[in-house]
């Protein structure tokens, strides 16, 4: 059975102390992205920087030890294959730091920050079943405004690396609307809930 259909038989939960080893797997011992951890939004570039690998793998499962709500898994035949990170966006302070997706307004607003997919589920829809998922998932935690930050890139080949903040066609799938644009590239999409 191929990738793609096993995403037509996803399951997406939220990230709960409970799930945090199923996390761990899915990232691999390389943090998903070079120690990322999911912290770069989370951080400093400083503090970024200085925490790479297992400094920002501590403090992320720290996070997720507290409870807070940080983002959602999707499995596949009972194995996790990708996650999205989403979170209210005063929890992502070096987004402010970024002229690209620099806050809009005082709205309290939940931001999509990264994706990370396993390789073998990558172009097979897990990033969509996220996006959508992210709907409920906000919702239940009193939540009406989903921001997004995807890119929109100038050929069909694209890295997973530069993608970890998602496609535009995914987020326009799901029914985002762009609201803003500081840069040619990466649109700020929005979802009223």
């Amino acid at each position: 059975m191929k990738a793609a259909d096993h995403v037509k038989q996803l399951e997406i939960h939220p990230l709960i102390p409970e799930r945090w080893p199923d996390l761990e797997t899915l990232f691999g011992p390389n943090g998903a992205s070079a120690g990322c951890w999911c912290m770069y939004w989370r951080q400093s570039r400083a503090e970024f920087k200085a925490s790479r690998g297992e400094n920002n793998h501590q403090a992320l499962q720290a996070l997720a030890m507290s409870g807070k709500p940080l983002g959602l898994l999707a499995y596949a035949d009972g194995k996790p294959v990708g996650w999205m990170a989403v979170a209210p966006r005063h929890d992502y302070p070096a987004m402010d730091a970024s002229r690209v997706i620099k806050q809009l307004d005082e709205k309290k607003v939940w931001a999509i920050s990264c994706f990370y997919t396993s390789p073998k589920y990558r172009r097979a829809g897990v990033t969509a079943a996220l996006i959508e998922a992210s709907k409920e998932y906000v919702r239940q935690h009193h939540g009406t405004i989903i921001e997004g930050y995807p890119i929109m890139p100038h050929s069909d080949k694209v890295s997973p690396g530069s993608a970890y903040t998602g496609l535009h066609s995914a987020f326009l799938k799901a029914g985002f609307k762009e609201v803003a644009r500081y840069s040619a590239t990466r649109p700020i999409m929005r979802y009223e809930l």
